[in-house]
């Protein structure tokens, strides 16, 4: 047994100490952030909202916990393209089989399990292409004929999604795909053409491919039409309520927007909103550097990985959370069109935060387990 094997954690006692503590403290205060707000959207009672969404988030911690000191990252590996392959068959199932709502095919419903494969993809898609750079020799990973199968494993789902349709997700996959491509030694030059490339699409996909009312949601957040009463409704109500807040906010169960119906969407997409007229600068701010530092400390834990695979997965998780939260609170205050994308771990959402949850089982295993793969 060599010594880095000998330094790897052995006994239940030995892995729960050695736990990364901060990520796991960080997941509960921003859980907690949700069980506050999820309340104050129920008018200051506990209903089945923030309860629903307090135990949500202990079962699957605990699920989380689990898993991370039972599971190293080679069980990660393993699985990778079996999720990915599962994922995408639910995505096609949905094209068969999917329950409509508001107007979108997201849902599929398994006996009593309502779900959106779009959110399994969200993960799977990183796994799937950390396992591939972690066996392609580092000299092909710029060269044509090696890009070609990675580029398929993020347009295939891309595709599916935005059938759905369903903008928002897509950009997510195609994003934390392309990070993924990035730090597995993509070349600028690639880069570039698919930039070019990327703006071209962008393009069409607005001539051609968007639906009406996601064509007037980006008109009117270029500024080429104006639709207070329609599209541009949700946005118009968020920025009353965030420039009405202030540097501490409204107060609790205060927020004139949310607690009058005025702001679509409180519980979901636009809950930072409810945060920051509630508790102003300082609770968005405090909300943000939360997100931060699981940010940092999710980053430290892919610097410090030996393996390929947990240096790229690790990053993935990262770069997908860190989309999650730019575009959510972005599209709040009409940086980025309304593309519905939540908090994550504080929207009201189960699949979304089960792949978050799931997404840092992994992280941790990758951290505990290092000494080992």
């Amino acid at each position: 047994m060599t010594m880095m094997a000998q330094q790897a954690p052995r006994t239940i006692l030995e892995r729960f100490t050695k736990m990364n503590w901060g990520i796991i403290n960080v997941l509960v205060l921003i859980a907690c952030v949700g069980v506050a707000m999820h309340f104050s959207v129920s008018s200051g009672e506990w209903t089945d909202m923030p309860l629903t969404h307090g135990l949500r988030f202990a079962a699957l911690a605990v699920v989380m916990f689990l898993a991370a000191m039972a599971l190293d990252a080679r069980f990660w590996l393993t699985i990778a393209y079996p999720l990915y392959a599962v994922a995408l068959l639910l995505l096609i199932a949905v094209e068969v089989a999917g329950e409509t709502r508001m107007g979108a095919t997201r849902w599929l419903d398994i006996g009593p399990v309502s779900m959106q494969p779009s959110e399994i993809m969200k993960i799977a898609i990183v796994l799937a292409l950390a396992r591939y750079y972690h066996f392609l020799d580092p000299r092909r990973t710029g060269t044509v004929l090696w890009i070609v199968p990675p580029f398929l494993m993020i347009v295939a789902p891309v595709a599916l999604v935005m059938h759905q349709p369903d903008l928002g997700t897509a950009l997510m996959i195609l994003f934390a795909g392309v990070c993924v491509m990035f730090l597995g030694g993509l070349l600028w030059r690639i880069i570039a053409a698919g930039a070019i490339v990327a703006v071209g699409t962008a393009i069409f996909a607005y001539t051609s491919i968007l639906h009406d009312y996601q064509r007037d949601r980006v008109n009117v957040f270029l500024g080429i039409t104006d639709d207070p009463l329609g599209a541009g409704y949700h946005v118009l109500q968020s920025k009353i309520a965030i420039g009405s807040a202030g540097f501490f906010g409204r107060g609790y169960l205060q927020g004139s927007q949310a607690q009058l119906d005025f702001l679509p969407e409180k519980h979901t997409d636009f809950i930072f909103t409810m945060i920051v007229e509630e508790f102003g600068l300082v609770g968005g701010g405090f909300v943000l550097a939360l997100f931060a530092l699981l940010m940092g400390l999710t980053m430290r834990i892919a610097a410090n990985a030996r393996s390929h695979f947990g240096r790229l997965a690790a990053a993935g998780v990262a770069a997908t959370v860190a989309c999650y939260v730019f575009v959510n609170t972005a599209m709040v205050i009409g940086l980025v069109p309304v593309v519905g994308i939540p908090l994550p771990i504080i929207s009201f959402g189960g699949t979304a935060m089960m792949t978050v949850m799931a997404g840092y089982a992994m992280v941790l295993a990758i951290d505990l387990h290092k000494e080992r793969f």
